[in-house]
C-alpha cells in the first residue's frame, strides 16, 4: 500500500536559508515541516551587516522575525530539535528528530549550516564573531580604517590579508605556516601590509594581541580564516556529493541548489564557503522555488 507522506517538504535547519526556502513553499500552499536545532553559525555576532534594510540588526532578531513570518501560514509545522537521521524511501524521505520522532516528505531541503574550526589561540574563541571574525564584508567597516591583524591559518590567509588592506593597515601574522614567495611578499608590500612571523601567544582586552616574543599591539579588529565542516552528518547519510574547498567541506549543488541525490536540495553555508545572511536568504529562496517546481514537474 502506498502511503501519502506527512509533508510535501521537510527542511532541516530553520535559520536564514531554511526560513527563506520555507517561505516560498508555504506561499505555494505546500505542507512544510521545519526541523530546527536552534544553532546559528553567527550566534556570537552582536550585529549583522550587509543585508539590505536590516544592516546592523541583531542576527538573533532576524531569525526570530523570520520564524514569525512563517508562522502566519497555516501549512507550516515547526519542530524544535535536532534531526538525527535521514534516508530515502519509496515515497520520498524519512527523517528522525528530537527524542525519536519521525516524519516523511516527498522532498528534502538541507539548511543545517556548518561549524568553524578556529585556531587554538588563547582568548580567540571568546571573541569570535565580535572583535575576531573571518569576513571583511561583514566586519571590516567597523574597523574604521584602523589597524587590522590577520592571523594566518594556511595558504588561503594570503588572500585574506591582501583583501583586508582595503579596510585598514594590515599586520599579517603568518604564524610561520603561510608560504610566501617573493611575488606574494612584493604584492603585500605594495598594499602596505606588514608581514610578522612571531607566533600569536594570546588575545586579550577587546583586540589586543601578545606575540610569543612578548610584544603587544592593539587592533581595531582581528581576522582569521577558519576551516568549515557540515554541522551534522545528514548530507553524508543521504549520500550527497561533497566538495573539499580552500575553506573546508561543502555539499555540491547545481544552480538550482539541487544536490547529487534526487529530491534533496541544499542552501545556506552548507552549500557555499561564501557566507553571509544575504547570500543565505538568496540561495534559500532559490532552493524553495526549485523544490516546489520539482513537485509540480517531477522528472
Amino acid at each position: 500500500m502506498t502511503h501519502t507522506p506527512d509533508h510535501d517538504v521537510i527542511i532541516i535547519g530553520g535559520s536564514y536559508a531554511g526560513s527563506a526556502a520555507a517561505l516560498q513553499l508555504l506561499r505555494a500552499h505546500r505542507r512544510v515541516l521545519v526541523i530546527d536545532a536552534g544553532q546559528r553559525r553567527n550566534d556570537t555576532v552582536p550585529k549583522s551587516h550587509g543585508f539590505i534594510t536590516q544592516d546592523g540588526r541583531d542576527p538573533a532578531d532576524l531569525a526570530r522575525a523570520a520564524r514569525r513570518d512563517l508562522e502566519a501560514y497555516p501549512t507550516l509545522t515547526w519542530a524544535d530539535g535536532a534531526a538525527t537521521t535521514a534516508r530515502a524511501d519509496a515515497q520520498g524521505f524519512v527523517v528522525t528528530y528530537g527524542d525519536g520522532k519521525s516524519a516523511t516528505a516527498a522532498r528534502l531541503i538541507l539548511a543545517t549550516g556548518v561549524r568553524d574550526t578556529l585556531p587554538e589561540i588563547a582568548g580567540l574563541a571568546e571573541r569570535w564573531g565580535d572583535s575576531v571574525a573571518a569576513c571583511p564584508y561583514c566586519h571590516g567597516y567597523e574597523c574604521a580604517k584602523g589597524a587590522i591583524a590577520v592571523i594566518g591559518t594556511g595558504p588561503e590567509s594570503l588572500h585574506q590579508a591582501q583583501l583586508l588592506s582595503e579596510w585598514g593597515q594590515v599586520d599579517f601574522l603568518t604564524q610561520g605556516i603561510v608560504p610566501l614567495d617573493k611575488a606574494a611578499q612584493d604584492d603585500l608590500s605594495a598594499r602596505g601590509v606588514t608581514i610578522m612571523e612571531a607566533p600569536v601567544h594570546e588575545i586579550s582586552g577587546r583586540a589586543t594581541i601578545r606575540l610569543a616574543d612578548d610584544t603587544t599591539r592593539d587592533y581595531a579588529g582581528i581576522f582569521t580564516a577558519t576551516r568549515i565542516q557540515p554541522a551534522t552528518d545528514i548530507a553524508a547519510q543521504l549520500g550527497c556529493e561533497m566538495e573539499e574547498t580552500a575553506m573546508g567541506t561543502t555539499v555540491v549543488a547545481n544552480a538550482m541548489q539541487a544536490t547529487s541525490v534526487d529530491g534533496v536540495f541544499v542552501c545556506g553555508d552548507l552549500a557555499t564557503p561564501m557566507a553571509s545572511v544575504s547570500n543565505a536568504v538568496g540561495k534559500g529562496t532559490i532552493a524553495g522555488v526549485a523544490t516546489h517546481q520539482s513537485l509540480v514537474f517531477p522528472s
